[in-house]
């Protein structure tokens, strides 16, 4: 009878939090995946129209030669941001860990940029980007002249650089802390072994500290990986997808689809082809884990 009162009591106290998820998580996610087998256009009814099944999806990966550009586009992003992002991390880690006094002080600045809104970071990049008055640009033709009148918006790949140095700035300092987390729990007597047999602090960190970390550097590549996927607020923002194609992932061109387009059918299905990689992912990173949990 006791346990039959715990358990009511517990199903009324999670009732509002449950309430909560299904009408901002759930709802939405059962809403629009049964919207991606309807032809849904906004400009003809404001209600979905008929089911057509797999035909979204079909159009998306036989028939629609933008949507592989974007797949292109983001596989390229995530991984120049990813490999960018964990190398910046790494070091800003490596660093802290030596720093002295200041230590205190400098974890506090390096954390700042994660409070920004990526919506806010995409709008002051693209100042500080801008050829005429933007400080980044002024500091790189300083140090490179034949750049002074580069249009860094202009370019596929100055664009996508320039998005990713936003995002770096953005997510390195969390990643630091993570790995700073790591590069804590290695040993430190057998960093001190290799040490006395003569190795250097570089052949030190490679073939004692950098393998030890590797289950660490797993999470924070998986996770990055996540939130490149994901990237939105700085794309509209800094780039607006542009030059061309060239910076649109494939959550900026989901959204263009739909709020744009005013195709919200075939924008459910992209959006829907991205949830089945992010959820692929997150799904790996859930097995990684859950044995170290243990």
């Amino acid at each position: 009878m006791a346990g039959t009162q715990d358990r009511r009591h517990v199903v009324i106290l999670l009732a509002p939090a449950m309430l909560v998820v299904g009408l901002t998580t759930l709802y939405p996610l059962g809403f629009s995946f049964w919207t991606s087998f309807h032809d849904w256009r906004l400009i003809k009814s404001l209600m979905p129209g008929a089911y057509i099944g797999w035909e979204n999806y079909l159009t998306a990966f036989t028939d629609d030669p933008v949507f592989w550009t974007v797949m292109r586009v983001t596989l390229r992003f995530v991984l120049v941001d990813v490999v960018a992002t964990i190398l910046a991390a790494l070091g800003l880690a490596l660093l802290l860990m030596r720093a002295g006094f200041t230590r205190s002080l400098l974890r506090t600045l390096i954390i700042l940029p994660f409070a920004v809104s990526p919506a806010l970071i995409g709008i002051s990049w693209r100042f500080m980007f801008n050829p005429e008055y933007g400080a980044i640009h002024h500091t790189i033709s300083t140090f490179l002249p034949f750049m002074a009148k580069t249009d860094w918006f202009a370019s596929p790949v100055l664009a996508t650089y320039a998005l990713v140095s936003a995002d770096l700035w953005h997510w390195a300092p969390y990643f630091a802390f993570m790995l700073m987390g790591g590069l804590a729990s290695v040993p430190a007597e057998t960093q001190e072994a290799a040490r006395i047999d003569g190795a250097s602090d570089v052949r030190v960190f490679f073939s004692i500290t950098l393998p030890q970390m590797a289950p660490v550097l797993t999470v924070a590549v998986i996770l990055k990986t996540v939130f490149a996927l994901k990237v939105f607020d700085s794309i509209v923002t800094m780039t607006g997808g542009g030059p061309g194609l060239e910076t649109s992932t494939l959550a900026f061109f989901a959204y263009n689809t739909g709020f744009r387009d005013y195709d919200m059918g075939y924008a459910a299905a992209i959006a829907y082809v991205l949830t089945i990689i992010l959820f692929a992912l997150s799904f790996f990173y859930m097995r990684f884990i859950m044995p170290a949990s243990k």
